[in-house]
């Protein structure tokens, strides 16, 4: 199994398609739109591309795609290949307009966050016995000592804005065996803590219906005229796309 794909490259060199392998465990998964990552280059580099074709065979020693992205739909991939010939641009240009915002990029855009979290080195009874002995004498010392036996992985900002303990205090008990910093990993969900309803369609105002109406009965009836939507700046005029009926008409 072989798929055709555009690499998600603005050089117009790379505006043709390129043949790859698809793996057996990937074989039920992958369809014509699908986002992928394929080996490029000299250097083996991931680089994001989009299969617009499948097929049995092909003439070249290929390389295998390495990974399943997300998928778009047969009429999206036709449609952007209309839109890179009626607009001569690249392909991979007008596919980038059918992905939701926020996965247009190979990376994550909301990337775990790495920090440095304090905790205890030694056992707390052994800390206890040298303040008892007078070995920690620093008052402010005591106080994070004591803020830690119940808030053990908080950052060094957090004991700032708490204890009032400086960050020279940290390093200190850091320096002398009593606590140590340790890397925390952080995910970060932007969606976790809301809730996201299912909402139904939106209704057209009086305007909206009446220039939806005039676009279907041109489309219904193989009309091919031009339409002149007026709207306020930032209304989106020249970026939407309307589609009836699989035709698609830019606004």
């Amino acid at each position: 199994m072989i798929a055709e794909v555009i690499i998600n490259r603005a050089a117009k060199k790379l505006n043709r398609t390129f043949d790859y392998g698809v793996p057996k465990e990937l074989e039920d998964f992958i369809v014509i739109g699908s986002k992928v990552l394929v080996p490029f280059g000299k250097g083996e580099k991931l680089e994001e591309a989009f299969v617009v074709k499948i097929k049995e065979k092909t003439e070249f020693e290929v390389k295998n795609i390495k990974k399943l992205e997300d998928n778009l739909t047969d009429k999206q991939i036709e449609l952007a290949r209309w839109m890179a010939k009626r607009y001569f641009c690249n392909v991979s240009d007008c596919i980038k307009l059918m992905l939701t915002p926020g996965t247009r990029s190979k990376e994550k855009k909301i990337q775990d966050k790495i920090i440095q979290a304090v905790y205890f080195k030694k056992d707390i009874e052994e800390i206890e016995l040298d303040i008892e002995s007078g070995k920690i004498k620093s008052e402010k010392q005591k106080r994070l000592i004591n803020f830690l036996k119940n808030n053990e992985g908080v950052t060094i900002p957090e004991i700032e804005m708490l204890t009032d303990c400086s960050r020279a205090i940290v390093k200190t008990l850091v320096k002398n065996g009593y606590l140590e910093l340790l890397d925390k990993k952080i995910e970060r969900d932007p969606l976790k803590s809301k809730k996201i309803e299912k909402t139904n369609f939106l209704k057209l105002t009086e305007e909206q219906e009446n220039a939806y109406r005039k676009v279907k009965n041109a489309v219904d009836n193989n009309i091919y005229k031009r339409f002149l939507l007026y709207g306020v700046t930032g209304s989106r005029k020249n970026r939407g796309i309307f589609t009836i009926n699989t035709r698609c008409y830019k606004k």
